[in-house]
Order: structure tokens, then sequence, then C-alpha cells
């Protein structure tokens, strides 16, 4: 017999208020029609689903390695210099040490490149994607931005052609992105969205007769131009399908203050402001997935409000010098500082099925170690969140110490030549992609999944 429940049903549209927003409601258990009559079998798979997020946070020129390693591995572990500003959170992050990229070893840049995608560099890099880019094809039929790819450095994203996604520098601009309707209405921006689509399709008729009368080398530079065309050409059909969904309500004062022009040069401003905006495009569900550099390899900000005047490339070529190293390590533990920020927003934030945290994995680190000589092995890395995809933390995951090394002896020689060859970062980009939904056995140039954190 069907029974109806005897809970008052919730309409789908209802609007959940609170924390400077108003959000449509994902779909709840009392919005079916007759939920009582559902077995308990097909309630408790449905219960146990959350929405997914992934975000990835890039630290350029790697760490001050003195500061930054911690010299125990497991539950019990030490924190070092570094990592005692996230002490709050030692429970909700898993440090990682000992991980590289085998195609990366003796580059000394596009760390930027490499670092999502495992991706040999030069023509060999073709067709290769970002991790963050394969979720996002999986997560973006359900949001209307596939990804969001923000902050003051190169991108790290990299689409299925190998071509970095451009990156937005002004948290105003990608505020405005995100949550302001059009200029002019939806019919003026459907005009415009229309016109960009003709123009492209002139551009690309136009471009396929010219490359019929071209060598080799300049229908390779082409085809890259034509990549990009399409790309705009997508995200502008994107984003017409969109324009009849209404955008949600941000608060006034909630709107004010995330739509100012902070400039990186208040860098802990900028670095709190572009938080708060992933935070909030999350809880809004107007994306799943976030890239954000901090910094470029060769141009990341310096940080005049805790005295630190010099670039972070400078710093981390520091020849030794006592004051450099000082200030690398000051600036590593005010980034540190900056993602407990981001991890307590994410912590008290909540969707309709609790803490942002809990659904959202976030990746934090760089593909440099030791940046003066160029070391790009036991790459610094941070990953927390995710405790409700299947991820558990609270230890010091180093696979240095599990190969039998003394960082007593030798602290540096790990950034340089792997200790364990087979402790690969695709390793731990699959199993984020595989708790992001994507039905894989394998990522670039993974040997297995990454076990450590989900067993």
């Amino acid at each position: 017999m069907h029974v109806l429940s005897s809970t008052p049903r919730i309409n789908r549209r209802h609007l959940l208020r609170g924390l400077g927003v108003s959000l449509a409601l994902p779909m709840l258990e009392c919005m079916r029609s007759g939920a009582a009559g559902i077995s308990a079998t097909a309630r408790a798979a449905e219960a146990g689903k959350r929405t997914a997020r992934s975000v990835f946070v890039y630290l350029p020129n790697g760490v001050n390695n003195y500061d930054w390693q911690i010299r125990g591995a497991g539950p019990n572990y030490t924190f070092s210099n570094a990592f005692a500003v996230l002490e709050k959170h030692r429970q909700q992050i898993t440090p990682i040490s000992g991980l590289h990229h085998p195609h990366g070893l003796g580059h000394h840049h596009n760390c930027e490149k490499i670092w999502l995608t495992g991706a040999r560099l030069g023509e060999a890099d073709k067709n290769t994607i970002s991790v963050d880019q394969l979720i996002a094809e999986k997560t973006s039929p359900h949001t209307r931005f596939a990804s969001l790819e923000i902050g003051c450095g190169r991108s790290v994203a990299v689409n299925s052609d190998g071509i970095f996604l451009p990156s937005e520098q002004n948290p105003a601009t990608v505020f405005k992105s995100l949550f302001e309707e059009p200029a002019g209405g939806i019919d003026a921006q459907r005009r415009r969205l229309n016109r960009k689509e003709s123009i492209l399709d002139v551009v690309l008729d136009e471009a396929r007769g010219l490359e019929r009368q071209l060598g080799s080398a300049d229908r390779g530079r082409l085809d890259q131009y034509l990549t990009s065309i399409r790309e705009v050409e997508v995200r502008a059909k994107r984003a017409e399908s969109w324009l009849d969904s209404p955008r949600p309500t941000i608060e006034r004062a909630v709107a004010e203050w995330l739509s100012r022009n902070v400039s990186p040069d208040k860098f802990g401003e900028y670095l709190r402001t572009m938080y708060d905006i992933i935070v909030l495009a999350f809880q809004t569900d107007m994306t799943r997935v976030v890239t954000f550099s901090t910094g470029s390899e060769s141009a990341a900000p310096a940080i005049p409000e805790i005295g630190i005047s010099q670039q972070r490339h400078a710093l981390s070529h520091h020849g030794g010098n006592p004051t450099l190293l000082a200030d690398l390590a000051k600036s590593d533990r005010f980034n540190l500082e900056q993602l407990g920020y981001f991890l307590s927003r994410l912590g008290t934030v909540a969707d309709a099925d609790g803490p942002l945290l809990d659904s959202s994995m976030v990746l934090y680190g760089s593909g440099m170690a030791f940046g003066h000589s160029h070391g790009n092995a036991n790459l610094p890395l941070v990953l927390a969140g995710g405790s409700a995809l299947g991820l558990k933390h609270g230890s010091h995951v180093d696979f240095n110490l599990a190969a039998g090394h003394d960082y007593e002896k030798d602290l540096i020689g790990p950034c340089f030549k792997p200790v364990d060859p087979n402790a690969r970062l695709s390793n731990l980009l699959l199993t984020m992609s595989q708790k992001m939904g994507i039905e894989t056995g394998s990522f670039s140039d993974s040997t297995r999944e990454f076990t450590e954190v989900t067993g």
C-alpha cells in the first residue's frame, strides 16, 4: 500500500536564507511525493549522496624546506614551524611529503602546467588535461559555471587541448561575473552572446580557408589559436543556456564587501576575499571546481603587511642568505595562515547537507620544492576536507620516511631526487577525481590509487 508522508512538503523553489545569501534548496526527501513510500535502501542511497566540490590552490616557487618539512609521520607527528598555524585544523588536513611528477623532474619553469596534469613539457603535452578540468567535465551539467579560474598568477587549469585557461585576477570582476545579472537585462545579454557566436563562426570559416595555405609550423600555431576560439564559443553557448535561470540574491552588505577592487598589493586581504568568494560560489552551487593561483613562478606578490618587500621568486632564490630564508619562512607561514582562514570558512558555512568543508576537497601546494636550485621532487602539499566524500585526515603521509630516508642526515636531497620513484602526485589526483565521480582507473602517469587518505 502506498502511504504518503505526513511531513509537510516543501516546494523545490523554497529559498534558504542566511549567511548573506538566498539560494534554492537542493532536493530534499520531504520534497518528494510519497517520500515515506520509498524503500529504506533507496532512502539510504539518496541520503549518502553529497554534492562534491574541489579546490586547487597553487603556491609558486616552492617553500623554505628547513622550516616547512615535518620530520615525523603518522598520526602522532609534530607540526613544523610553518604548519603550526594549522594546529586547530589538525584533524581536517593531511600534510604529504615525497610526491613528485616524473615528467617534471629537471624542469626549471612551467611548474604550473605540470602540477595538475603530470604532463611532459613541449609538444608531447598536447591534448593533456588538468585534473580540475577533467572533473569539471563531470560536474558542469549541474552548475552555471563549469569551473572557476582565479588568482594573481598564471592559471594552473589546462583544457583537453593542452591550453591554459585564462585566470581572473580582480575579485570584484569574479564576484560580478558570478552573482550580478548582465547589464541591460537578459534579452540584451542574449543578443550579445548571439552576436559573439556569429562573429566566431565567421572567424572559424575564414581560418579554415587560410589553413590550407599554411606550412606545418604555422598550421600548429593556427590550431592553437582556433582552440582558444572554440573555448570562447563553448563558454558563450553555455552562458546562453543559463540566461533564464535567476542568479542567487546576495545581501547588499556582503555584495559590497566582496565586490571591492582589492589589489594583490594587500595580499592578505586579497587572499581572504578570493577565499570568501569561493565559499559563496560553493554555497550557491554556482560551480563545484575552482583553481586559485596565489602567484606566478616569475612574479608572486610581496607581503608588505608582514614586512616582506620582495616578491616570492626573489625569496626562493635565497642562496642560503639568512635574511631571505627567514622572509621565505614568514611568507610560507602567512600563506598557510590564509589557508587556515579558508578552511575555517568552509567549516562554518553549510549547505543543506552540512559544513561545506565536509564535501569539499582542498589541495594546496606547489609544483616546485626547493626554489633556489629548482628542485621539484618532494613537492610541498596539503590535502584538506572531504570527510563526507571518504577522505580521512589527521596524519602526516611521508613517502620519504616510509622508504627509510633520514632528514637529520639530508633534508634537501629528496627535493631533487625522489626517495620513492613510485610516489607520484598523479596517484593523489587520480583518487581526487574518483571522489568527484570520475570513473577511471588512471590519470596521467599514476600507478595506483592514493589509499593513504581513504583507508
